[in-house]
């Protein structure tokens, strides 16, 4: 086999770990939509003038034709599959786990970490290298550092960044869309997709939901969506070791995370408020510049969706920066 028809056949075979999950969840979500408001697993958008009622939890529904997906793929792929894809399948479920968790119990910061961080302990098993990019310097050897430290807490620590910036119709799905696209052509690049397939099969679902909760939203994905994608971003940058160019392509999440930091440390000036209003001429009316989607809606008027795709462009462009780092 030439290397040109071994790349058509890579190719191929990554778009039909794609496209099924992709599928599948265009042909689920009205159903699940359907179901969930008739059993009253609704949250308010407050987002909007009069407020209504949309559907929440469809993270679930994302993880779970993942899962179907990929197993009904191994049918015909098994042996492209490498053990790495069923260690992040059990990260990515703990998450998940942890999400329907923290939606019944308040369990607190500190404890949430703790916790975390043993939920992404088995990735260890699938790291291959402990060398790391360090701008300036260049490839670095952490060893036990990196394994032990920074591997199993990295994936929380992108986990809560994803779940933080969120709270537009489309915003948190979509940035992590973009993120997630840019690990695997990145990935694809460097030839080593193999090892991520459950994560391209989890992107095509992500596609798919992705529609159904972009301006004007019909559901929420939720604790489970954010903590299950966000765990499955961290996962596949440890694994591939894009521990740089993947903290570049969150920037953005973690400009945010700072604002959010400075808030909670001026609590005498910037009250809490977890969302703005709605004017009557439909722009956002916004408590504070301390959340990075708030920002810009603070100093101009600014509707909902303008403010999203100002936030998609903003990690696009960090994704491109992110993409052509070497590590």
């Amino acid at each position: 086999m030439t290397i040109v028809n071994l790349i058509s056949s890579l190719n191929l075979m990554v778009s039909v770990f794609f496209i099924v999950p992709f599928i599948c969840t265009i042909v689920v979500m009205p159903y699940l939509i359907q179901k969930l408001k008739e059993n009253n697993i609704v949250a308010k958008d407050m987002y909007k003038a009069n407020r209504p009622e949309i559907a929440v939890n469809g993270g679930l529904i994302i993880l779970l034709i993942s899962l179907l997906s990929l197993s009904v793929i191994s049918l015909f792929y098994c042996s492209y599959i490498l053990p790495a894809n069923y260690v992040i399948i059990m990260v990515v479920t703990l998450f998940a786990l942890f999400g329907i968790l923290d939606d019944m119990v308040n369990i607190g910061r500190p404890a949430k970490l703790i916790l975390l961080y043993y939920c992404s302990y088995s990735l260890i098993s699938c790291a291959t290298v402990t060398l790391v990019y360090v701008p300036f310097i260049g490839t670095v050897d952490l060893g036990i550092f990196y394994l032990q430290l920074i591997l199993p807490l990295y994936v929380p620590v992108v986990a809560n960044l994803v779940n933080m910036h969120s709270g537009f119709n489309g915003l948190a799905p979509g940035l992590s869309l973009m993120v997630l696209i840019t690990l695997i052509i990145k990935t694809m690049a460097n030839a080593g997709v193999m090892d991520i397939l459950f994560i391209v099969c989890l992107t095509g679902s992500l596609a798919a939901y992705w529609l159904f909760e972009k301006y004007p939203a019909r559901i929420f994905w939720g604790n489970i969506g954010a903590l299950s994608v966000g765990a499955a971003i961290g996962a596949t940058i440890v694994i591939e070791g894009f521990i740089f160019s993947g903290f570049v392509m969150l920037i953005p999440h973690v400009i945010n995370f700072l604002l959010y930091v400075y808030w909670r440390l001026r609590p005498e000036k910037y009250p809490v408020a977890k969302f703005g209003k709605i004017r009557e001429d439909g722009t956002l009316e916004v408590p504070n510049p301390l959340t990075l989607k708030w920002v810009l809606p603070y100093y101009f008027p600014m509707t909902e969706r303008q403010g999203v795709n100002v936030m998609y462009a903003l990690t696009g462009i960090f994704c491109i920066i992110g993409f052509m780092i070497p590590g």
